[in-house]
């Protein structure tokens, strides 16, 4: 059989591989498919789109593994995208990467040639390479369907590591050989009966933890990246309401809850949040790494009440407690049951404390003065391009209500992380890893997983800048094609805004600043129009707002090119200093 003139399948009774392959996804609840088809692949994505799952190919496989990631956020359940053997699975290792640093539990699925042609003593062979040693150190899991007879143990271990403790990527191989292989195949099993699910935590610890919250004068929570991706938000705000306390966001967490927006705050970024942590004496984080962005919850802010502080961890994988920090109260347990335990074991709760008013009254204030301060910017009508500030705060002001916010780009993204007006519940971006570009192809994943998942076309704002938007811009096809209500606002300042930042406080001002200008030439809203969007170009902060909701009333892909300026995208970041203690090398 050679690899490109693949036999149609013919039934011997049985249940095809690559049928079986869709039935063990499909009882995870997953309805989606990522991947560019090839002869490996070709029955199966005609049988996925025959049961009606949503079937994407995007531009680059890269952008596949993207989407896939973003699917399993927006919708807490694993995730699948596929990838041609050899070149295919190589320009999708960044994505494979990432996930496993973001904690995606993506299955990526690799075609592969048969296995008589791998082991044979040859050279020269075409589109080949030997993948597993390629990715299994940057998978979880990593195995390969050699036999037939191994489909469901295969794929059912890819999904139990990839969902089991700290959640991640799986790499599963699939060979020609195998593909149309048939099976006599029991029922499908749920997966409550092949993996552990809903795990709850121990009596004991739940009891100790419940104590110390109700004996607490300042608890906060701490909410991290987890409580988004496994979709416990209503399960946390029930416990926020019971402890009566502030909520931290991580920079990993940051889509807010929707009926405790107002006493949320996004750790260092808002004032708030500072005087919460150093005034606490209870901590319940939840479904954060507690990593270097939090200053492991030892230092900075948190160091003047460390020797007294207690620290309640609910946390999926044991073997993460006691890393990054001491831990008073392990709740080892699946956020899903492990939050509603706490809740109950709370009874009637904690009254309401001044500190709480205090920390809302003040975060309320901050958003104003924020806004304030950035209307007293650059706003485009002059010589000088908009000032970032200007740009972010006009922007999220007409940020959709239940919509889907998708953050990318490097000094915009700090700006957002200030000057935000909206409170999103839903937001995507990739944090732990810092890996940008990947806005456009988790804006496609997310909003056509969740349309899949709830049956709704929920608008969709991807906040980005030039830079960014440049590295999967082919991707803005899929959006058209899927028509979906995508608003893409780009920040363009025809340069790599953070880069060139450190050339200047690196060498001063007056550097060649090598390597991170580009051409000027570039006109988005142009290219989208080539791609069948809409394109429209915004000088002025007072017409951003506007252009923003006649995208949204028009419907499918919009994009909107903001020229900002470059000086105060490189030089004005807000809180740069608080940013750059993340990376505080050998002090944490």
């Amino acid at each position: 059989m050679s690899y490109d003139d693949q036999p149609a399948a013919e039934s011997k009774g049985g249940t095809p591989v690559y049928k079986r392959i869709l039935d063990l996804f499909e009882a995870e609840g997953i309805k989606t498919l990522f991947g560019i088809p090839d002869p490996n692949f070709v029955h199966l994505f005609l049988e996925a789109e025959r049961r009606g799952w949503t079937v994407v190919a995007p531009h680059h496989e890269a952008s596949a593994g993207h989407m896939a990631a973003a699917a399993a956020r927006i919708t807490g359940k694993p995730a699948l995208c596929i990838g041609t053997l050899g070149p295919g699975m190589a320009n999708m290792m960044p994505a494979i990467q990432c996930a496993k640093v973001e904690n995606d539990p993506v299955s990526f699925m690799g075609g592969q040639r048969a296995r008589v042609t791998e082991r044979r003593v040859r050279r020269g062979r075409i589109q080949f390479v030997r993948q597993e040693p390629m990715i299994e150190d940057s998978v979880k899991f990593s195995s390969s369907i050699e036999y037939a007879d191994q489909t469901d143990e295969i794929i059912r271990e890819a999904i139990r590591v990839a969902m089991s403790g700290t959640p991640g990527p799986a790499y599963i191989e699939y060979p020609s050989h195998v593909i149309l292989e048939e099976l006599d195949v029991e029922p499908v099993l749920p997966p409550s009966r092949y993996r552990l699910t809903n795990q709850g935590a121990d009596g004991d610890r739940l009891a100790e933890a419940a104590r110390l919250i109700m004996a607490a004068k300042n608890p906060v929570l701490l909410v991290g990246h987890a409580v988004h991706t496994s979709k416990s938000g209503e399960k946390v705000r029930d416990l926020a309401l019971k402890m009566n306390c502030p909520v931290i966001q991580t920079s990993g967490g940051t889509s807010y809850i929707e009926g405790i927006e107002d006493r949320t705050f996004q750790y260092v970024f808002s004032d708030a949040s500072i005087d919460a942590v150093e005034e606490c004496d209870v901590v319940v984080a939840i479904g954060t790494e507690l990593g270097e962005p939090l200053h492991y919850g030892r230092w900075r802010h948190w160091h003047a009440l460390e020797s007294s502080r207690k620290w309640i961890y609910v946390q999926q994988d044991p073997t993460a407690i006691g890393v990054n920090r001491p831990i008073d109260v392990p709740l080892v347990g699946d956020i899903r049951a492990v939050v509603p335990q706490l809740t109950r074991a709370l009874g009637e709760g904690r009254a309401p404390t001044a500190s709480l008013e205090r920390f809302m009254k003040d975060g309320a204030a901050e958003l104003v003065e924020l806004a304030e301060e950035a209307a007293s910017k650059g706003d485009g009508s002059g010589n000088e391009p908009m000032h970032t500030a200007q740009f972010v705060t006009e922007a999220t002001k007409a940020f959709p209500k239940d919509g889907i916010l998708i953050r990318d780009g490097g000094a915009t993204v700090i700006f957002q992380w200030t000057y935000s007006q909206a409170k999103p519940h839903d937001v995507i971006w990739n944090q732990n890893y810092g890996h940008i570009g990947t806005g456009l192809p988790y804006a496609t994943g997310a909003m056509l997983a969740d349309q899949a998942e709830s049956g709704r076309s929920r608008p969709g704002m991807l906040l980005t800048s030039d830079s960014s938007f440049l590295f999967h811009i082919g991707e803005l096809e899929v959006a058209v094609r899927k028509n979906l209500p995508l608003v893409c606002v780009v920040g363009v300042d025809f340069q790599w805004g953070l880069e060139v930042g450190v050339y200047k406080r690196t060498f001063g001002h007056g550097t060649a600043e090598t390597g991170t200008h580009w051409s000027d030439k570039v006109r988005f809203d142009k290219i989208a129009e080539g791609f069948g969007a809409a394109g429209e170009y915004v000088t002025e902060a007072k017409d951003l707002g506007a252009a923003i909701e006649r995208a949204y009333a028009r419907g499918g892909v919009t994009v909107i090119h903001v020229p900002i300026d470059p000086k105060a995208n490189s030089e004005e970041m807000p809180k740069y200093g608080r940013f750059r203690t993340w990376y505080a090398e050998g002090t944490q």
